[in-house]
């Protein structure tokens, strides 16, 4: 605009200076990119497909049409596809189709115009497998596929996070402050009888002055910083964000295995139904787990490691993968006593196929004469901490096939018991999350009696359990209620591991999940932080935010506390420059209204906000004083308003001052304007270490990055006055009186900002 009505200058000044502020603001952000590429890549999700005959594991986004792709449970279907082969082969679809089972996929002919639901020879991108074995030859890829043609499916962001919503908040105050000052201060300065764009560019130059540009650099460096130290602790951050939002966490959820036990399952014992020795139990459970084709799991081998391979005389004709609703799997096997089915899975769900009990001497009873006995025994072994599991068989000779209305008419053969011990030091890891803020609540699919039994090992006492069956019950707000004073939540199914996070959200906290099972992966996206572990399936670690090397609550404590540095940081810009730039505009507005001229030039407003945001650069590394670090914080808008208005007053106020002075003193505009950018800018750095801390300013040191900066802004604008470049800016050589008045002002603004900030941070916390 200035440049449209011949003020070549000026034009120049302001575009030489905008630049510079978008480039500080693209290098900080492009390094902070960078990191996450690096880091990125160590965690990326791979699928196996066949080239030139031979099996290899490529990146997901490398996979094209003609690629031939083997699935096994757990993996990601990468492109529409037609079904090859397929052992036992179940797909969840819930993401396309909204079904909540699996779908079970063979190859075959179908007809082309069939729903999606019912075309059985084909794989979807978006969805993946739970159990089985497959091959697909991929046909279409990315946005041809079915997901990709789906416009809601192409739109879908992940939820707004705590984080998130306070920028967005934050934002729209600053739209609200900037549009009303610069509106009235445009107004006032026309109706003085300032040229109009004149008028309007300084009011432009005062809206850029109040943004805090540097706020997405800020952010992105700091986080990126956070990633790179929490990938030395084997912690592996995919979506930056996540670290703020892991650093604000009151709640994490969390199963027991692998965090409170050491989630490396042992045989504990195999018996008949009434704790007699039943060898048959051990046999029939490793013919089941030896020769089942779906996810592998730590019963499987637990039980598999319990004795020698499985002998060559059985063989596998069929099986019905295990799902999460009957919570059964059968396999149908040729052996020494001819076809049978083995079935073993969870007590209640396998006592629920059985109608006889096998007894020690080889006959059998009705299971309704000792069902009680079972459960006493079951609930028994549970209250131990013991997981069990449920054996039964069926004669079925001559079969070759079997599906799941084969799952009756079973024989009780006994329970199979395992030991996973408590953690060590689980214990002192629970005591460092409580006192930094942070509540774990332990979310099961296992029974109530092991469940609890785990949770009292480490020190969690005698919490009442929340069942999943309970929560059936409740309404969302009763559940709301319930989950708030809860820490213990048993036989949960995996869908209501979302409600149950939904729940805790609804009363305003950050809740983080660490998941590592298939069934995990709607429950991290629901998460405001989704962590996993590297040996997650390929559909869980991809629903992740963060990854952990190894399943270990205690390096969860650098990611917290990384992302509670990087919080602070922010904050403090946040803080310092809106409060600062605040003052500055306000003081402007004012100050325009009683002379004759602009008390600043646009230029020199930019160049005043450009080089205060050289030392704001720098708090991405400055040190933090415990106390900021030590609980969870959030957003709080009315905080960020009350901190502008009271210390950009403070800021003003010194401004005015500084006016007054220099108008008693009768100086010309350049030596006016000269004065007041001094002021203006070593004021902004005297209080940026004064409020960066609420401790005394000589007792919290800042980051080496944060005073080396400082001091060379401030010695760059003592000195700029009197170079070459200060009549371009409209800058003039000021004599020593004026320098030491600018001094005087600015050490007095100093002490007064310090003496308010003790004032304020007596009723306010930072």
């Amino acid at each position: 605009m200035a440049a449209l009505v011949g003020d070549v200058v000026d034009a120049v000044i302001i575009l030489v200076l905008v630049l510079a502020s978008g480039l500080l603001g693209f290098w900080q952000e492009y390094r902070a990119a960078e990191a996450v590429r690096e880091l990125t890549r160590l965690v990326h999700v791979t699928t196996t497909v066949v080239r030139e005959g031979t099996p290899r594991e490529v990146p997901l986004e490398e996979v094209v049409p003609g690629d031939i792709v083997l699935l096994s449970a757990g993996d990601s279907v990468p492109g529409d596809s037609r079904l090859l082969e397929a052992q036992d082969l179940f797909v969840d679809e819930a993401s396309l189709t909204g079904e909540s089972l699996p779908a079970g996929k063979e190859p075959g002919d179908l007809p082309v115009d069939l729903p999606l639901a019912k075309r059985t020879n084909a794989l979807f991108q978006g969805t993946h497998a739970v159990s089985g074995t497959g091959r697909a030859v991929v046909v279409l890829t990315g946005l041809s596929t079915v997901l990709g043609s789906m416009a809601e499916s192409i739109a879908h962001r992940p939820p707004e996070t705590g984080f998130e919503r306070g920028v967005r908040r934050f934002g729209y105050l600053l739209l609200q402050i900037t549009f009303v000052l610069s509106v009235l201060i445009f107004a006032v300065n026309v109706a003085l009888g300032r040229g109009v764009l004149e008028s309007l560019l300084f009011g432009l130059a005062l809206a850029v002055g109040l943004t805090p540009e540097l706020l997405p650099a800020i952010v992105g460096v700091t986080l990126a910083r956070g990633a790179r130290v929490m990938a030395r602790s084997r912690v592996i951050v995919k979506r930056l964000v996540s670290i703020e939002n892991l650093g604000g966490t009151e709640i994490l959820c969390s199963d027991k295995t692998g965090t409170l036990t050491e989630g490396r399952l042992r045989l504990h014992a195999a018996s008949g139904h009434d704790g007699s020795e039943l060898p048959g139990v051990l046999e029939y459970a490793r013919v089941n787990a030896a020769l089942q084709s779906g996810f592998r799991n730590p019963i499987d081998e637990a039980i598999r490691a319990s004795g020698e391979p499985l002998a060559g005389a059985w063989t596998k004709l069929d099986e019905v993968p295990y799902d999460f609703v009957r919570k059964r799997l059968s396999i149908l096997a040729d052996g020494p006593d001819g076809r049978v089915l083995v079935t073993k899975g969870a007590v209640d769900q396998v006592l629920e196929a059985c109608v006889t009990v096998a007894l020690a001497d080889g006959s059998t009873r009705p299971l309704a004469e000792v069902r009680e006995a079972i459960q006493a025994r079951f609930r028994s072994l549970s209250e131990q901490g013991l997981r069990c599991i449920a054996v039964a068989t069926r004669g079925l000779p001559g079969r070759e096939r079997i599906g799941t209305e084969d799952e009756a008419g079973l024989t009780f053969l006994g329970l199979v018991s395992f030991e996973d011990p408590p953690k060590p030091g689980a214990t002192e890891e629970l005591r460092a999350l409580e006192a930094s803020g942070i509540a774990l609540k332990i979310v099961s699919g296992d029974n109530r009696h092991v469940t609890a039994a785990a949770a009292r090992t480490v020190g969690l006492g005698e919490d009442p359990v929340l069942t999943g069956p309970r929560m059936r019950t409740l309404s969302d707000i009763a559940l709301a209620r319930r989950a708030a004073a809860c820490r213990i939540f048993a036989e949960i199914e995996p869908n209501q591991k979302e409600r149950l996070l939904r729940a805790l959200q609804a009363a305003g906290k950050t809740v983080a999940f660490l998941g590592d099972g298939i069934n995990d992966a709607p429950a991290l996206h629901t998460a405001d932080v989704g962590i996993s572990v590297d040996t997650a399936a390929d559909v869980t670690r991809a629903a992740a935010d963060i990854v952990l090397l190894e399943k270990d609550l205690g390096v969860l404590e650098v990611g917290v506390r990384e992302g509670r540095q990087a919080f602070a940081n922010t904050l403090k810009y946040v803080f310092i420059t809106v409060s600062a730039n605040f003052g500055n505009m306000l003081s402007m507005a004012v100050a325009s209204l009683f002379t004759g001229f602009l008390p600043m030039l646009p230029g020199q407003v930019l160049l005043l906000n450009l080089l205060s945001d050289l030392p704001a650069a720098s708090l991405s590394t400055d040190r933090l004083d415990p106390e900021l670090v030590r609980t969870p914080r959030h957003w709080d808008i009315a905080a960020v308003r009350r901190f502008m208005i009271v210390f950009g007053s403070v800021s003003s106020l010194f401004d005015l001052l500084t006016f007054g002075s220099l108008l008693l003193l009768g100086v010309g505009a350049a030596t006016f304007r000269t004065a007041w950018f001094l002021e203006s800018l070593l004021s902004e750095i005297l209080v940026l270490m004064v409020i960066r801390t609420p401790r005394p300013v000589f007792r919290s040191r800042p980051g080496r990055a944060l005073e080396l900066s400082s001091l060379g802004v401030a010695a760059t604008s003592l000195a700029l006055p009197y170079t070459p470049l200060a009549p371009i800016l409209g800058f003039t050589p000021l004599p020593a009186r004026l320098l030491v008045l600018v001094g005087a002002i600015t050490l007095a603004y100093g002490i007064v900002s310090e003496a308010t900030k003790r004032l304020y941070f007596r009723r306010h916390e930072l």
